[in-house]
């Protein structure tokens, strides 16, 4: 049996350096993957407080200023409160804490969006990579590379690390073990099969930039405006500790596959189409863009293993459900390529 954390330790001291009072109610908010999070109702207002477990306290700095210039910008989102010495992050005891302002609402799975809402978490993700360029750098984000590089494992070392996980689920019991011998004996077929449709180079087609880096439906908040009464649209776009400079093709590939995909590992082409013609509809991307990114995609789905090096190296069992259901999605993916191709560019290449 689980047991709920109750607030940290140092919230008496985090409530005198964020300046909020007296602190009426703490909620611990169970839905994040990495991070340990709270909602936290004070005589200042209600935030959202975050301890930082996936980024350092000097990383988060930046991207919380970053993410005040972005919705400065007009971005939806949650603002980061600063200290009273004016800065984002608090570090107390040996931890670090950042607050954001509340916003209500909730996160949807992607399939229980209509596919309008799906064309709208596309245009968002546009506008994102969009304001990303246009603020970034004077928020503190570095010049971008002249050039981008994306290595893909070649087919022996792929083989070589699923035979070393192979042995580790061999030597082990459970029924998680036993899982992964069964998936990553198909896997060693897959790999084997379309070895030669690696990326042929190790330079991504087309345009590349700052992006958010982790658009699961965990981190889109969707709301109605108070007033006048309206559909929900999304209120809020959180979680912005992986920053990183990627091919946007990339980061649209990954956030259509992850949130559009069914139990059984079934993409959802209509909203997938939907969702990157939103995206489309605010920052253009062309076809050989998007067929560059989703190959590349599919090839790293195919010889990664970080589900495995998180649970047979690190010993952290917290993503191993994450295994089984990409383990579907790429078979399904696999078997229907140019179906998903075509929902991605729209029915042409």
């Amino acid at each position: 049996m689980s047991v709920t954390p109750g607030p940290p330790p140092q919230l008496p001291a985090l409530g005198d350096a964020y300046g909020w009072g007296a602190a009426h109610e703490v909620r611990y908010l169970p839905t994040g993957l990495m991070n340990r999070n709270w909602r936290v109702d004070t005589e200042a207002g209600v935030f959202a407080l975050k301890q930082l477990a996936d980024t350092t306290a000097a990383i988060a700095r930046r991207n919380l200023r970053v993410l005040a210039a972005l919705i400065a910008d007009g971005m939806p989102g949650c603002p980061p409160r600063p200290t009273v010495a004016g800065d984002p992050v608090a570090e107390i005891d040996g931890a670090a804490f950042c607050v954001l302002g509340w916003i209500d609402g909730h996160h949807p799975p992607g399939l229980q969006l209509s596919l309008t809402q799906a064309a709208e978490f596309g245009a968002v993700v546009g506008r994102i990579h969009r304001s990303l360029h246009i603020v970034g750098p004077s928020a503190g984000l570095p010049a971008l590379p002249d050039r981008l590089t994306a290595k893909a494992m070649n087919p022996d070392e792929t083989l070589r690390e699923a035979d070393r996980y192979l042995a580790a689920a061999t030597a082990g019991g459970s029924p998680f073990d036993a899982a992964v011998v069964e998936l990553l004996a198909h896997r060693k077929v897959l790999i084997d099969k379309y070895a030669s449709d690696r990326p042929p180079t190790d330079v991504p087609v087309g345009r590349f930039g700052w992006t958010h880096g982790d658009l699961q439906y965990r981190n889109i908040l969707w709301g109605r405006p108070p007033s006048p009464p309206a559909p929900e649209h999304i209120v809020g776009v959180l979680d912005w500790d992986r920053i990183k400079v990627r091919p946007y093709a990339e980061e649209v590939a990954r956030t259509a596959t992850i949130g559009f995909s069914h139990d059984g590992g079934r993409l959802d082409l209509p909203r997938i189409a939907a969702f990157v013609g939103g995206y489309r509809s605010i920052t253009p991307l062309t076809n050989d863009e998007i067929t560059d990114g989703v190959l590349r995609l599919w090839y790293k789905r195919l010889s990664d293993f970080w589900h495995l090096v998180f649970h047979y190296d690190h010993h952290d069992y917290s993503c191993d459900d994450l295994f089984i259901t990409g383990e579907q999605t790429l078979e399904w993916w696999t078997a229907n390529r140019d179906d998903v191709l075509a929902a991605f560019t729209g029915g042409t290449t």
